[in-house]
C-alpha cells in the first residue's frame, strides 16, 4: 500500500504548480483548479509520480528533481506505478484508472535544466483517468483495487 506525500495543480498551462494540503478529484473532469479539468483528455485528468524515482534521479545524475517541477500532480510512497497501467487505484477518497505511463519531454526538459530525457523514460508517472471522484489528502493512502478476492 502507498501513500500520497505532496499534491499540486496548475491553474494554466506552463504555470507554477501550486503545492495543496487536500484536492477534490472530480470524476470525468480532473482535480478542481487544475489547467486539466475539462480538457477534454480523459487520460491526464490526474497524474502520479514516485518519490522513489526523485531519488534514484539525485543519486544518479547528483541533481534535485523537485516534486513540483515534474509537472505531476500526486507524489507516491511505497507503490509501484509501473504495474498499475490498466488497473484501477483508490487514492482516498476516490477511484482512479492508470491508462498509460506519463513519459518525460523535450518541454519538460527545458523547463527544469535537468537531463530529464532519456534518464526519466519509464520512471515519469501514471497518466490516469478519475472513475470516482472524492478528496485527496497528503498522508492518504494508495491501493490497487483488486478486481476480485484471488488477486
Amino acid at each position: 500500500m502507498g501513500e500520497v506525500l505532496g499534491i499540486w495543480i496548475s491553474t494554466e498551462t506552463g504555470g507554477d504548480n501550486q503545492p495543496l494540503e487536500t484536492v477534490l478529484a472530480v470524476a470525468g473532469e480532473g482535480l478542481v483548479g487544475d489547467r486539466y479539468r475539462r480538457s477534454g483528455k480523459p487520460d491526464q485528468e490526474i497524474t502520479l509520480i514516485e518519490s522513489e524515482q526523485l531519488d534514484w534521479f539525485q543519486q544518479e545524475h547528483g541533481m534535485s528533481f523537485p516534486p513540483a517541477q515534474t509537472r505531476r500532480n500526486i507524489l507516491t510512497r511505497d507503490i509501484r506505478l509501473n504495474e498499475l497501467v490498466g488497473r484501477r487505484i483508490l487514492i482516498g477518497g476516490a477511484v482512479i484508472e492508470g491508462m498509460r505511463l506519463c513519459e518525460p519531454c523535450k518541454t519538460l526538459q527545458e523547463r527544469t535544466g535537468l537531463p530529464v530525457l532519456p534518464a526519466m523514460i519509464n520512471r515519469g508517472g501514471l497518466n490516469c483517468r478519475i472513475i470516482q471522484g472524492g478528496e485527496i489528502r497528503i498522508g492518504d493512502a494508495i491501493d490497487q483495487i483488486r478486481e476480485n478476492a484471488k488477486d
